[in-house]
């Protein structure tokens, strides 16, 4: 019915940059907020960045300066661009969004993640 499928992840040093992606895919009539999540083994799964139908966006006080989020609303698709990224960062990231399917149901949908990892 509806799909979110991340991509972008992988290993790098600490300082290199990433950019992850994840599209939606499916029975879809609107996107409203469209977020990245990340959980670390042996911890909470935590917001890292969200942004809203109208590109309003929202970030996690440690990651603020070094990632950005963006949407291409014609695509369905919410990006991360992470820079100068650090060990600490290492975590499987989750898509996340909020959305209206064709039959007006409403609810949130999550990908499967993509790991990230950061070397030091």
């Amino acid at each position: 019915q509806v799909q979110l499928v991340e991509s972008g992840g992988g290993l790098v040093q600490a300082g290199e940059s990433l950019r992850l992606s994840c599209a939606a895919s499916g029975s879809i009539f609107n996107i409203n907020a469209m977020d990245w999540y990340r959980q670390a083994p042996g911890n909470q799964r935590e917001l890292v960045a969200s942004i809203t139908i109208g590109g309003n966006t929202n970030y996690a006080d440690s990651v603020k300066g070094r990632f950005t989020i963006s949407r291409d609303n014609a695509k369905n698709t919410v990006y991360l661009q992470m820079n100068s990224l650090k060990p600490e960062d290492t975590a499987v990231y989750y898509c996340h969004a909020d959305l209206l399917t064709t039959t007006l149901r409403r609810g949130v949908w999550w990908g499967l993640g993509t790991q990230v990892t950061v070397s030091s």
